[in-house]
């Protein structure tokens, strides 16, 4: 009916028009307007008329307004990515955390207290989420690794939310902090002037920035400055493990960045699409630095000590850590390896009060993005995701930091809020991944889910969160470079969860052959304590589990 009635105002404009013909359409209009509008070709003189090109401009620009309410009406997605963050948190069980404000948002969301990371290490992890890929699709299995060297048109998670008109900032430590991706924002990743580009190690207590000043001097005399001063003319360098000063959030860098973030929040509410915004933060990765008041919600005394101070028992010896990372603090240089000696009590007690004071500041600077959107009445069309990017040792199997195959490094906080779970506290123990991530929002955000990911939208968990779901979860580590194994070989390790066991094989990286096993059963062995893989009766469930292994994450995705 439309087409025939403008196939009639054309031929009588244009045989009023014969002598004078109307320029035709830009190109791309046209041939957008005719796709979705179509019109027969032999109806259709190529300059079209004044008549026909004013209703099609109409039709589109109705059609153009459709689309960009559709867009304005999606939900905004604020993205809050914690470094080193495990599961130990109020809404997970730990009442000597506090934590008020991330467990507030578990009151008004579903907690995800089976979620699992793909590497337990901040590149490979964070590359994997933000992709929805896991580390052996993408490449990336180190903190050296670039994502987009490895997987150059890979679409991220943030891009694709700014290809389907969302305003997409990152600010913090979203992807590794050396290896930001500037294809992911509408706008360039923000900084906060007078910090370092990777500001992990800030000091302000006067003993740690009169040792920094001395060692500035002696590296300059060196020569071997450059080497230390980054792009933005700031030093990096790391001092004491700890830091306990009396000032304010904002002397480091999280508390800089959520002034910053709240900022933001009040720019984004005047625009006229919806927003993505990624805000990272550092802490409780190392140093373990936060302002005194935070410190003082703790008596160290008090605070419990890891239960499981050894090595898991008959483990391979490339299972646990080599505890590099630690030793890149002046007062833990000399620390031996885990199955050589465990961290004495006062210095274990130091950290773990360190690392809860730093959980603490950060859930202050939580609390204070989520009371800014309420203020802004943004919150009824916001939703909320909160993780960190893997689990983390304090002391457990006589260990300190990530960077194994073990349950206390893949399991971390998953948190996702939406306002219709405002107040309903969902609690799901569902196997779950950080490549679910991105199909989730695309699901809540009513966007089509790519297919190209390998990760399946928790959405169905929502509404019923003691649904049947995956049969098993995976990850992976490698241990290369200065994290190789004690016996100087490099190893990967494949890990998979089933709801009873963790099974994990060791691969000889260099000549891909498989070399030992892990098996725990968390039925007898919650902590993994004790390598049960060698054990005669355990052959059955041994053959399971690897020809589970191998199917891999495909044979494993829910029964729809």
């Amino acid at each position: 009916m439309v087409c025939n009635r403008l196939d009639e105002l054309s031929n009588r404009c244009q045989a009023k028009c014969q002598t004078k013909p109307i320029p035709r359409v830009n190109d791309a209009l046209y041939h957008s307007l005719k796709e979705h509008y179509p019109i027969k070709h032999n109806t259709v003189n190529p300059h079209v008329s004044f008549v026909l090109m004013l209703l099609l401009g109409i039709m589109a620009l109705g059609q153009v307004a459709t689309l960009q309410a559709a867009t304005k009406k999606r939900p905004n997605i604020l993205f809050i990515a914690i470094d080193d963050l495990r599961p130990e948190l109020g809404c997970y069980g730990n009442s000597y955390v506090k934590s008020p404000h991330i467990d507030q948002l578990a009151r008004d969301g579903i907690t995800f207290t089976q979620a699992h990371c793909q590497s337990a290490v901040c590149n490979p992890s964070r590359a994997s989420l933000l992709t929805g890929m896991r580390p052996d699709t993408i490449k990336v299995w180190d903190l050296q690794d670039q994502l987009r060297l490895k997987k150059p048109d890979v679409v991220t998670l943030p891009q694709y939310f700014m290809q389907n008109g969302y305003h997409s900032v990152g600010l913090g430590k979203i992807y590794h902090n050396i290896i930001p991706d500037e294809a992911s924002w509408s706008v360039p990743k923000l900084f906060i002037k007078g910090f370092p580009f990777d500001p992990d190690a800030v000091y302000r207590h006067s003993s740690n920035v009169a040792w920094l000043d001395q060692r500035k001097k002696e590296i300059t005399a060196q020569g071997k400055q450059d080497k230390y001063i980054d792009q933005f003319g700031q030093w990096y360098l790391k001092a004491t493990a700890t830091e306990i000063v009396d000032q304010p959030d904002n002397a480091y860098y999280d508390g800089a960045q959520t002034d910053l973030a709240v900022k933001k929040l009040a720019e984004f509410k005047k625009m006229d699409k919806p927003f993505f915004f990624a805000v990272g933060y550092y802490r409780p990765h190392l140093p373990f630095n936060a302002p005194q008041k935070y410190w003082d919600m703790y008596q160290r005394k008090d605070i419990p000590l890891a239960t499981n101070p050894f090595v898991p028992r008959d483990s391979p010896i490339m299972a646990i850590n080599n505890l590099r990372e630690l030793r890149g603090y002046t007062d833990f240089k000399t620390i031996a390896r885990p199955e050589q000696r465990q961290v004495d009590q006062a210095q274990a007690r130091r950290l773990k009060h360190g690392y809860l004071a730093c959980v603490s500041y950060i859930d202050a600077q939580v609390g204070r993005l989520l009371a800014e959107l309420d203020t802004l009445g943004l919150r009824d069309n916001t939703i909320v995701i909160l993780w960190g990017d893997h689990g983390w040792k304090l002391g457990e199997h006589g260990s300190w930091c990530k960077m194994t195959n073990y349950e206390i490094d893949t399991r971390a906080p998953l948190i996702i809020s939406t306002p219709k779970t405002m107040g309903k506290q969902i609690q799901c123990d569902k196997l779950v991944e950080f490549v679910d991530v991105y199909p989730t929002l695309c699901d809540l955000a009513q966007l089509r889910i790519p297919s190209d990911l390998e990760g399946v939208s928790l959405v169905p968990l929502i509404s019923q969160p003691s649904r049947p779901w995956k049969q098993a979860v995976f990850s992976q580590f490698l241990r290369e470079g200065i994290w190789k194994a004690p016996d100087g070989q490099e190893y990967m390790g494949y890990a998979i969860r089933t709801n009873r066991y963790r099974y994990v094989a060791w691969m000889n990286w260099k000549t891909k052959k498989m070399v030992a096993y892990e098996l725990y059963d968390h039925q007898t062995d919650p902590q993994e304590n004790t390598n049960i893989a060698a054990r005669p009766e355990q052959a059955n469930v041994i053959k399971k589990l690897a020809a589970q292994l191998k199917a891999g994450w495909q044979a494993a995705t829910p029964v729809k």
